[in-house]
């Protein structure tokens, strides 16, 4: 068990139930972090994810695992949170393409709030499962951005003002899935109980077509791993 203590660092892990941000909370408990999970119910036509959030903060003990509630869906935008548009499958993009699931502002709002709480918490630790390598093109994964909100967090807040910085902690930046995958298996994490999927059935199941099931699926085999994954009858 995960207890937080005040002798041991606190660190505040984003995490979505997905593989990337899985391993991310397996490395900081690892490295011996009080780990305090943190979730978005932002909208998100893949909700089931908290499910596997939330499966994941059981399996790994952390101190405590916190869901914000926010309305992302209210402004559209993104195939993720708007019913209107289609979840597209998996097709090669040019480099700068960015994807219809694309969540205008989703990383920049989440690390904000995620730095709030932990100062709350006086943790200075924020780790987050961002990758630039196997990921869709998203803005907000790369490492310049999270460079830059790391200067911005010590700016706009009192612990930074008082020299206790906070330090934006991205361990799979620059990690194949391939690599990701083999590091959470060394770690003695169950991929079972994630979910990576951008458009799940009602029980649960990937579609096995979308980008994430795409990257995911190739992962395994590039590791040479076996994937347990539930896809869905059409897609196994």
């Amino acid at each position: 068990m995960n207890k937080g203590d005040d002798r041991t660092p606190r660190a505040v892990v984003l995490l979505s139930g997905g593989l990337d941000s899985a391993t991310v909370a397996a490395l900081a408990v690892r490295q011996g972090r009080s780990v305090y999970a943190l979730s978005f119910d932002y909208g998100q036509r893949h909700r089931v994810e908290l499910e596997a959030a939330a499966r994941v903060a059981r399996q790994l003990g952390v101190v405590r695992h916190h869901i914000i509630g926010l309305q992302l869906n209210g402004m559209g935008g993104s195939a993720l949170t708007d019913a209107a548009l289609a979840v597209p499958d998996y097709t090669p993009r040019a480099e700068g393409d960015i994807p219809a699931t694309y969540v205008p502002a989703r990383n920049l709002t989440f690390l904000s709030l995620a730095v709030g709480w932990a100062e709350v918490l006086g943790a200075t630790e924020v780790h987050i499962g961002v990758n630039a390598v196997d990921y869709s093109g998203y803005p907000d994964c790369r490492p310049a951005f999270i460079e830059s909100f790391e200067r911005t967090a010590n700016l706009a807040t009192a612990a930074g003002l008082r020299r206790n910085p906070f330090k934006i902690v991205a361990p799979l930046q620059n990690m194949t899935k391939a690599e990701i995958i083999r590091q959470g298996v060394a770690l003695g994490l169950d991929y079972r109980d994630t979910i990576s999927c951008y458009n799940p059935d009602e029980q649960g199941r990937a579609c096995g077509a979308c980008d994430a099931c795409h990257f995911r699926r190739q992962g395994f085999q590039l590791a040479g791993l076996p994937d347990q994954t539930r896809y869905q009858k059409n897609n196994e």
